[in-house]
C-alpha cells in the first residue's frame, strides 16, 4: 500500500479512486485505523464531486457512516463543492455527533453564504446541550455581522461570556466586528479591552471597525495601529488596507503616504490587487489623482473593483471626461461591468450632458436584465434631468422602489435646472411626507426653489424645518436662508438672520448685499461692503461684481473710480467678468469714453464683453457705433448670441433707426439661425412704436409664436397714448387687463388712456377695482450725485 500511495499524485483521479477502493476491500483489516486514515487522506485530496461520492459510497458500505472523524471530512468536502444538500444528509445520519461535527456543518453553511442556516444550526446546537467552543461562537457571530443581526449577536455574546470565551482572540475579533459594523464602536472598544491576549487579528478588527465608522472615528484607527506597534506587532496586508481606508475617510494625504511607505519598506502588497486598489482609492480621496493614476497604470492585474475606484476618483475630482474615457476603456477591454461601473458611467455622462452614450448604458442595463439599485437609478434620474428630459426622469424616479434623501435631491435639482421651482418644492414636500429626513443638499435645493418662487410663506416653513433639524449652525444653509428672505423682499428678516449667523463667510456678506441691490437699496449694500472690509478684510469676484451693480444704481462715478483703483492695486483688474461689470458701471455713470477705453484695452474679450459695449452705445443713443461694433464682432469670428441681438435691437430702438433694426431682426434667423424670443419682439415693438408705426407693431405682437405677455402690450399702449390712437389703445387696454389684472403699472396706463378720452366711468371702475385688490403704483424716483 505504501508503494501504491507513493505512485499516486496529490489529486486522485477516478481510476485511482477505483483502484484504491479495490485495494481497501482486499485489506484484511477493514475496520482498522489504517482504513479511516487512508480514506480521510483521499478525502482531503479529492478533486471532483464524482470521486467524492465514490469514496462516500465505500465509507457507507464499510459501516463507517457514523464515524465522526470521516463525517467531518465528508462535510468539508461536500461544502467545498457547494453540495450542501449532501452535506446535510451526512450530518443528519450520524448518531451522537460531537461538537467537531457541528462546527463542520456551521463552516460549510458559512462558506456557502447561507448565514441564516448557520444561525439555525447554532440554535439547534444550543438546544441539544452539546456544548460550545470558540469555533461555533465565531462563525455564528460572523453570520450576524453579514446579516446585521445585532440583537442575535448580543445573545451569542452572552453565551460567550457564560462559557468564558470572550478573551479568545477569534471570538473577540468577531464581537468587535459585530458592534463596529452596526455602528457601536464604543462597545467594540470595550470588547477589545476585555481581551487578554491581543494578536494581529484582534488589532486588525478594531482598526477596521474604526476605519469603517466614518470620519469622526477614523482617526482612532491610527491610534490603535501605533499601540499595536508598541506591543511589537507588525501590521499585515489586511491591517494596512484598513488604515488606507481610514486615511481616505479623513482625507489626510500625510497618513496615507505613511501607510504606503511602511508597506514598501515591509514588502507588503506589491502585487496584491486589493491593496493596490485601496492605494488608488486613498490617493483619489486625498486629492492626488496623478499619483492614483500612476499606481493604477502600474497594476499587473486589474479587477473591475480597481476600475470602479479609479473612475469614481475622477468623478470626485470633477474630471468627468477622464472618468468617461476610463469607462469606455473598461468596455473595450471586455471587462464585465457591475452596477457600480455602470452607475459611474451614467454619472460621467450626466456631468458632460452626453445623453446618447448615457442612454446606451441604460439600454445595456435593460438588455442584460440587471436590476437597478438605488445608486444606478439615481444616476439615471440625474442624467435625464440634466439633459432636459424631465418626463423620463420623473418616470424613473416614480418607479424607484426605494428612495433616499440623495435621490430626492437629484430630482429637485433637475427641476431647478429646468426652471421648475414649484415642482422642486412639491418634491421636497413629498420627501418629508414619506418620513425621509432631509439632508444638506435637499435643504439647499428647496431653499433655492423657494427663492425663485419668492414664496415667503413656504420659505418660513422651510426655515422652521432647518431649525428643527439642527441645520441653523450650518453657514451654507443660513446663507441660502438670508438670500431667500432678501429675494422675497423681507430685508429686515434677512438682516436679523445675517446678524445672528455665528460663522459669517464671504457668501454671507455677498448674499445680504445682493438682497439690498435686488430691491434697490444700493446705499445699504455699499455700507455693508465697508463693514465687511473691516471685519473680513477680503472679498471675491462675486462680491465686487455685486458692489459694482450697487454703484450702477447710485450712479456714483467717484465710487466707481475708487473700486477700479482698488482692482488695479489688488492685481485683479484683468478678470473678464470684472472688466464687463466696469464697462457697464462707467456707461451707466455717463462715462461712455471710459467704458470704450476699457473695452479696447481688455486683455481678453468674450461674447459678453461685446454685448455689454454694444448695449452701452445703445443706451447713449450711439446706434452707428453699436452697429459698427456689431460688424467688427462678426469680422473677428465671434458668434453673436441672443443677448447680442437684444443689445443691437435696443440700440436701434433708442436711436429710432427702423430700417437698420428690421435688417438686424431679419438676419437673426436667416444668417445666424437664432430664433427670436420675447425680448427681441419687445425691442422691435418698441422700435416701431417710437417711430409711430403702430399697425406694424400690433401685427408683430399678433405674430409672436410664444404666449403673449404684458410687456409688449404695455409698450404699444404707451405709444398709442403718445400718438393719440385711442381706438387701438382701448383694444390693447382691455386685452392687457385680461392678461395681467394684478399689474399696477398696466392699470395706470389704461386708466390714463380712458381719462384722456373722457371715459370717466371706466376710469372710476378700474381705480375702484385696483383699490379693492390693494394695488398701488410704485412711485418713480431719480438719483443725483452731490
Amino acid at each position: 500500500m505504501n508503494r501504491i500511495k507513493s505512485g499516486f499524485g496529490s489529486l486522485p483521479s477516478k481510476t485511482q479512486i477505483r483502484f484504491l477502493c479495490t485495494s481497501i476491500l482486499d485489506d484484511p483489516r477493514p475496520q482498522s485505523p489504517f482504513l479511516s486514515e487512508k480514506l480521510a487522506s483521499f478525502l482531503d485530496n479529492c478533486s471532483d464531486a464524482f470521486s467524492l461520492r465514490k469514496l462516500h459510497a465505500r465509507i457507507f458500505a464499510h459501516g463507517l457512516g457514523n464515524n465522526i472523524f470521516l463525517g467531518c471530512k465528508l462535510l468539508n468536502c461536500y461544502a467545498k463543492f457547494d453540495l450542501l444538500s449532501d452535506s446535510r444528509w451526512v450530518f443528519d445520519r450520524i448518531v451522537n455527533g460531537n461538537l467537531s461535527l457541528w462546527n463542520a456543518i456551521l463552516v460549510g453553511y458559512f462558506r456557502a453564504g447561507q448565514f441564516d442556516e448557520v444561525l439555525r444550526r447554532y440554535v439547534d446546537l444550543r438546544r441539544w446541550n452539546i456544548g460550545l467552543d470558540s469555533g461555533a461562537i465565531t462563525f455564528a457571530l460572523k453570520s450576524c455581522i453579514e446579516l446585521g443581526y445585532l440583537g442575535f449577536g448580543r445573545g451569542i455574546h452572552g453565551n460567550a461570556l457564560k462559557s468564558g470565551f470572550c478573551s479568545n482572540g477569534f471570538v473577540g475579533s468577531s464581537l468587535i466586528g459585530l458592534h463596529s459594523r452596526c455602528g457601536f464602536v464604543d462597545e467594540a472598544a470595550k470588547v477589545f479591552d476585555e481581551i487578554t491576549e491581543r494578536d494581529i487579528v484582534v488589532y486588525t478588527s478594531i482598526i477596521t471597525g474604526y476605519a469603517q465608522s466614518g470620519d469622526q472615528h477614523a482617526c482612532e484607527a491610527f491610534g490603535f495601529a501605533r499601540r499595536m506597534q508598541r506591543q511589537g506587532l507588525h501590521p499585515n496586508r489586511v491591517t494596512l488596507v484598513s488604515l488606507l481606508q481610514a486615511a481616505s475617510q479623513l482625507e489626510t494625504l500625510k497618513e496615507g503616504r505613511s501607510v504606503h511607505g511602511y508597506a514598501i519598506r515591509r514588502g507588503i502588497g506589491g502585487s496584491d490587487e486589493v491593496f493596490e486598489t485601496s492605494l488608488v482609492g486613498m490617493y483619489n480621496k486625498c486629492g492626488s489623482p496623478r499619483r492614483a493614476a500612476c499606481i493604477f497604470g502600474e497594476m499587473d492585474r486589474k479587477t473591475i473593483g480597481s476600475w470602479n475606484v479609479m473612475i469614481a476618483g475622477y468623478l470626485k475630482m470633477e474630471q468627468p471626461l477622464e472618468a468617461f474615457r476610463l469607462f469606455c476603456q473598461v468596455m473595450e477591454e471586455h471587462f464585465v461591468p457591475d452596477l457600480i461601473t455602470l452607475s459611474n458611467g451614467i454619472l460621467s455622462c450626466a456631468c458632460l450632458n452626453y445623453l446618447r452614450p448615457g442612454k446606451s448604458i441604460h439600454g445595456y442595463i435593460i438588455r442584460a436584465g440587471i436590476q437597478l439599485d438605488l445608486l444606478a437609478a439615481t444616476a439615471l434620474v440625474d442624467l435625464y434631468s440634466k439633459s432636459n428630459k424631465l418626463i423620463q426622469s420623473r418616470q424613473l424616479f416614480d418607479r424607484m422602489e426605494k428612495k433616499d434623501a440623495i435621490s430626492y435631491d437629484v430630482m429637485m435639482t433637475g427641476y431647478l435646472h429646468n426652471n421648475y421651482a414649484s415642482e422642486a418644492v412639491d418634491t421636497f414636500v413629498q420627501m418629508v411626507g414619506e418620513g425621509i429626513k432631509p439632508n444638506l443638499g435637499s435643504l439647499l435645493s428647496v431653499i433655492s426653489a423657494t427663492s425663485e418662487l419668492k414664496g415667503i410663506r413656504k420659505g418660513k416653513c422651510i426655515h422652521g424645518l432647518v431649525l428643527r433639524h439642527g441645520f441653523d449652525l450650518n453657514t451654507e444653509v443660513m446663507n441660502q436662508i438670508i438670500y431667500m428672505y432678501a429675494k422675497c423682499g423681507c430685508l429686515d428678516h434677512a438682516r436679523q438672520i445675517f446678524n445672528k449667523v455665528r460663522y459669517r463667510d464671504l457668501v454671507s456678506w455677498t448674499s445680504m448685499m445682493m438682497g439690498y441691490v435686488y430691491h434697490g437699496h444700493a446705499d445699504e449694500a455699499v455700507t455693508l461692503f465697508r463693514s465687511m472690509q473691516i471685519e473680513l478684510a477680503q472679498h471675491d469676484l462675486v462680491t465686487l461684481i455685486t458692489l459694482l451693480q450697487a454703484i450702477c444704481q447710485l450712479g456714483s462715478l467717484s465710487f466707481a473710480k475708487e473700486v477700479h483703483c482698488h482692482l488695479y492695486r489688488a492685481d485683479i483688474n484683468n478678470d473678464i467678468s470684472l472688466t464687463n461689470s466696469l464697462i457697464t458701471t462707467y456707461s451707466k455713470c455717463g462715462k461712455l469714453n471710459m467704458a470704450a477705453n476699457l473695452f479696447e484695452h481688455a486683455v481678453e474679450r468674450c461674447p459678453t464683453s461685446w454685448n455689454t459695449m454694444i448695449l452701452a452705445y445703445g443706451m447713449h443713443g450711439k446706434c452707428k457705433e453699436a452697429l459698427t461694433l456689431f460688424e467688427q464682432m462678426k469680422s473677428e469670428k465671434v458668434v453673436p448670441d441672443e443677448v447680442t441681438f437684444t443689445s443691437v435691437l435696443t440700440a436701434c430702438s433708442h436711436s429710432g433707426m427702423v430700417n437698420e433694426g428690421l435688417r438686424v431682426f431679419k438676419s437673426m434667423v436667416e444668417e445666424h439661425s437664432v430664433i427670436p424670443r420675447e425680448e427681441h419682439y419687445g425691442c422691435m415693438v418698441d422700435l416701431l412704436s417710437r417711430a409711430g408705426l403702430l399697425e406694424e407693431a400690433y401685427n408683430l405682437i399678433i405674430s409672436m409664436p410664444s404666449d403673449l405677455t404684458a410687456s409688449p402690450l404695455k409698450t404699444l399702449l404707451a405709444a398709442c397714448k403718445v400718438h393719440g390712437n385711442r381706438e387701438m389703445g382701448e383694444v390693447l387696454g382691455r386685452r392687457l387687463l385680461d392678461l395681467d389684472p394684478e399689474n399696477s403699472s398696466a392699470i395706470a396706463l389704461v386708466s390714463n388712456l380712458y381719462a384722456e378720452g373722457g371715459k370717466w366711468n371706466e376710469v372710476v371702475g378700474i381705480r375702484n377695482t385696483a383699490k379693492q385688490r390693494g394695488l398701488k403704483r410704485t412711485p418713480g424716483y431719480s438719483l443725483i450725485q452731490t
